[in-house]
């Protein structure tokens, strides 16, 4: 940590920015880093590749995020909640050049990439590791700092369900309404209102649902026509993978949503699909996403890939269903 801040102190322009498709813990840890990096009068640019999910959009210093930039521009780049660099998107690669790339994760699949690694495969959340470099940094945490971190952790421990809930999820979380956060509030605005879209979305997201012959793999799928036909985007369909992870017997939940359409690789009905993996805590699904070239969490883990819907569900079935002990 003692690298990261020297580094972060010396830098002139800083580029922040977290997976495309963020979550609230991307989201939550992109702003709170940037928002304290902004009160140590630092030259700061917020990035991320997609639009923001509407539900996040109430977090202070979200207008701040840009979709565009130059990574030429800058000589230092924080890079949040991604096992892989490439998981920022197609700046990657210019990213990559930067003097100075530091890597804050908390996912055991992380790939060690950048200058200098913060990565504490123990915490509940990025925001959870950006909440103590902030306090190492002797950085005043204001109320629209300690609202982000919030927000991540609130989210990616589900509301404080998912088995990496831990004590400093709770401790942290009590300092931050102390600070000023108001929980109903985020909670209002994070699962309090859906649009009348994003339930038709669901109600077509549970008709795709599929069940293997053994019941203990459930498929749901959200494509680019039920996107259309229900007026949502892809953010629409965050969270729906929980109602397949629900259904009685099922260990692992899985979600494919079709991209959108890239002609250069659309031919013979090739789609690019982002797969989304939830498991009921007996099975490892990091393992499941690493051998499709993604990572993540033994419960929670993703990847990307150029697929036929109808091959990727094959695949999927065929390489879950050969795992040893989980499915017997």
């Amino acid at each position: 940590m003692d690298e990261i801040i020297c580094c972060l102190n010396c830098a002139t322009k800083i580029l922040v920015t977290s997976h495309t498709a963020p979550d609230g813990d991307a989201v939550g840890s992109l702003l709170a880093m940037g928002l304290a990096l902004d009160a140590m009068g630092k030259d700061v640019v917020l990035y991320n590749e997609s639009q923001i999910p509407a539900v996040y959009r109430f977090l202070p210093g979200v207008n701040r995020i840009v979709h565009d930039t130059d990574p030429s521009a800058f000589d230092t780049a924080v890079v949040l909640d991604c096992s892989d660099l490439a998981r920022i998107g197609k700046i990657w690669e210019a990213v990559n050049q930067l003097p100075i790339v530091v890597n804050i994760d908390h996912h055991i699949t992380n790939a060690e990439f950048g200058t200098c690694q913060l990565v504490e495969t123990n915490a509940c959340a990025t925001t959870e590791i950006v909440y103590r470099l902030i306090s190492a940094m002797k950085t005043p945490i204001s109320q629209e700092i300690a609202t982000c971190i919030y927000t991540g952790i609130l989210t990616d421990t589900g509301s404080f369900r998912f088995s990496n809930t831990n004590p400093e999820a709770f401790e942290i979380s009590s300092r931050m309404i102390a600070l000023g956060v108001n929980p109903f509030h985020v909670a209002q605005h994070v699962y309090g209102t859906y649009s009348l879209g994003r339930i038709k979305l669901l109600n077509l997201a549970l008709d795709s649902i599929e069940i293997s012959p053994n019941r203990k793999i459930s498929l749901m799928s959200v494509t680019q026509n039920m996107l259309k036909e229900t007026g949502t985007q892809l953010e629409d369909a965050d969270g729906l993978i929980n109602y397949a992870k629900r259904i009685q017997d099922v260990r692992v939940a899985v979600m494919i949503q079709e991209m959108p359409v890239d002609d250069a690789i659309s031919k013979n009905h090739r789609r690019h699909y982002h797969v989304s993996l939830r498991s009921d805590g007996t099975i490892d699904v990091a393992a499941i996403a690493t051998r499709f070239g993604g990572g993540g969490h033994a419960n929670a883990a993703g990847f990307s890939v150029v697929s036929t819907l109808q091959e990727l569900k094959s695949n999927l079935l065929h390489w879950m269903s050969n795992i040893e002990e989980p499915f017997g």
